[in-house]
């Protein structure tokens, strides 16, 4: 059977259909530059329509003292001192520019009476910065540049699986692929490229990302074009997460559950928050609340099935209805479990990527000339802990910014060379997998993997279970030469595995040989044998398979956002 292989050109090629990427779009299309983005699911359907709480930006509509200055510190504090303070001036100092931009396109944000944008309180923030629509934030977001990109025409893509960036000479010149259905491939130029793929918590077993997305696929593909990855072990692990039904284990309980007055109990019953943060109790940090909860399993306090129990039961009905209307349906729908009669059983699950590709903070260009990596994908903002709301706006701003820089950067080439070995190389990639019939199951493989992921990498590491873990993938690594491909009459899935696969394993060793190197416990990164903060790792690890790791160190901090940085009281609010 012949292949058909569809050739498509455009001046940019943004990978990645949501918030990143059609933001990155639509900046390009309004500037009447050729853009053409493609994703591998619906772009109705991708992973920022989850997004529930907010979007951060200082606009000073519920308090008026609040400042870009004071977001920055906010951040840079809660980071533990691992984002990069350019990073996030940029970001602090664009957010209201894209609060802007999402009213220009139609966004209908909650208001007070008086018309003013509502913004409420996120832990860890000084003051009430969070504007939010429902608990539908990013839901909302994702509709409403839906609807700005089919306004301005841009060809969107649905479908289309990227196995692998082209690159000559260190510049990037498009991308290889094919569709999911009909396995046609897709051979698409581009001057410049927005790798906008989502970050790696999928490849451990409890994940509040869906099925095959966040497998590490943007990780993989920078760094096959040549690019490093910076902090791969600093993962944020969401302390609520459900346990079954198997396949949709990771969904998250809001924490509007807890901000409502949940409360934890072990298997004993007792309220064990008391025990990790007796001031705030339910009301602690995400990453404290997840290490309390992972503590009570670990010494077998938890379910039996591994867990332990969020209640809320004890509640006025009205308040649940009203107020945590989501968490009721999604434990019906998933369980039968009636949450004003019965306690949930939740353990913690891995939620967000805060290190991904090394990019510069002006632009968020990479190592590859022309190519550029934005929201989950990239690294700079987040540290060791994550602000509740950043990753919304972040990838608003970083969206606007390489929108213009990958049209800058295209006008500004006077040829683009293109290789045909790179090209053949990727058509033999995906040729070689369709041919192969070994005896290794792709699927059991990714399992093993997120297995490794979980017993070794979790929210608690150390020494002894890290190197087991590289031994374990070392050897998923050697079966993975032997694996069986097998298209069948539903379509391409089971190459798309083949490619996460590839994803996950070299996001897992990055990940693991990042963890072993920080040797020390700084915000989500809790290493048992180094319980302690060390001055001396507060830099960025950055990895790749050629170099290994190195030891970035950070900017300094300006004094306008360095004077601003202390403890946040959080009496009454929900810390994220």
């Amino acid at each position: 059977m012949a292949i058909t292989e569809q050739r498509l050109s455009t001046t940019v090629l943004v990978i990645g259909t949501g918030g990143a990427g059609l933001r990155a779009a639509i900046e390009l299309a309004e500037a009447g530059i050729d853009v053409l983005a493609v994703g591998k699911r619906p772009k109705d359907d991708a992973h920022t329509a989850l997004a529930a709480g907010g979007i951060n930006a200082a606009l000073a509509t519920m308090d008026p003292e609040d400042s870009w200055q004071q977001h920055a510190a906010d951040t840079l504090k809660e980071s533990y001192l691992l984002a990069d303070p350019r990073t996030a001036q940029i970001v602090t100092q664009g957010a209201a520019r894209g609060i802007d931009d999402l009213e220009r396109y139609g966004m209908a944000f909650a208001r007070e009476e008086d018309g003013r944008i509502s913004q409420r309180f996120f832990g860890a923030h000084k003051f009430r910065r969070t504007a939010f629509a429902g608990d539908y934030t990013g839901l909302e977001i994702q509709r409403t540049l839906i609807r700005r990109a089919d306004q301005l025409d841009i060809p969107v893509l649905d479908g289309i699986y990227i196995t692998r960036l082209l690159v000559h000479d260190g510049a990037v010149f498009g991308a290889y692929g094919f569709d999911l259905t009909h396995g046609t491939r897709y051979l698409i130029h581009a001057d410049a490229v927005i790798l906008a793929a989502g970050g790696h918590t999928r490849i451990w077993r409890r994940t509040s990302s869906r099925r095959d997305e966040n497998m590490g696929d943007s990780f993989r593909l920078a760094v096959e074009a040549g690019c490093r990855l910076r902090d791969p072990e600093l993962v944020q692990f969401h302390p609520s997460g459900i346990i079954e039904p198997e396949n949709a284990a990771g969904t998250l309980v809001s924490e509007a559950a807890r901000g409502e007055g949940g409360i934890l109990r072990n298997v004993l019953g007792e309220r064990f928050m008391a025990r990790y943060d007796p001031d705030r109790m339910e009301l602690s940090t995400r990453d404290r609340v997840a290490l309390a909860a992972y503590t009570e399993i670990k010494e077998g306090r938890g379910t039996p099935k591994g867990g332990v129990w969020l209640d809320v039961s004890h509640l006025p009905r009205q308040t649940i209805m009203t107020r945590l209307p989501r968490v009721y349906q999604t434990l019906l729908d998933l369980q039968m479990l009636d949450i004003t009669r019965e306690p949930i059983e939740i353990a913690p699950t891995a939620h967000y990527s805060m290190g991904g590709v090394w990019v510069r903070p002006e632009d968020h260009s990479t190592d590859v000339r022309g190519l550029y990596a934005i929201g989950e994908a990239s690294s700079g903002l987040h540290g060791a802990n994550r602000l509740g709301g950043n990753s919304l706006i972040e990838l608003l701003v970083y969206g606007r910014i390489t929108g213009q820089a990958a049209a800058a950067y295209s006008q500004s080439l006077t040829a683009q060379p293109r290789s045909a070995s790179a090209t053949a190389h990727a058509r033999a990639e995906i040729d070689d997998l369709l041919a192969a019939d070994g005896p290794e199951n792709v699927r059991a493989l990714q399992r093993a993997i997120r297995n490794t992921m979980t017993e070794h990498a979790g929210v608690v590491r150390d020494d002894e279970g890290l190197r087991a873990g590289l031994a374990e993938l070392a050897a998923i690594e050697k079966r993975m030469a032997d694996v069986g491909v097998h298209p069948d009459i539903a379509g391409y899935q089971d190459l798309a595995h083949a490619f996460d696969l590839a994803s996950a394993a070299l996001a897992a060793r990055a990940t693991l040989e990042a963890a072993l190197e920080r040797r020390e416990t700084r915000g989500c990164h809790n290493r048992s044998d180094y319980p302690d903060l060390d001055p001396a790792l507060q830099v960025n690890l950055v990895w790749s398979p050629a170099a290994g790791i190195t030891r970035e160190s950070i900017p300094a901090i300006p004094d306008e956002v360095s004077s601003l940085m202390e403890e946040v009281p959080t009496d009454g609010k929900l810390a994220e």
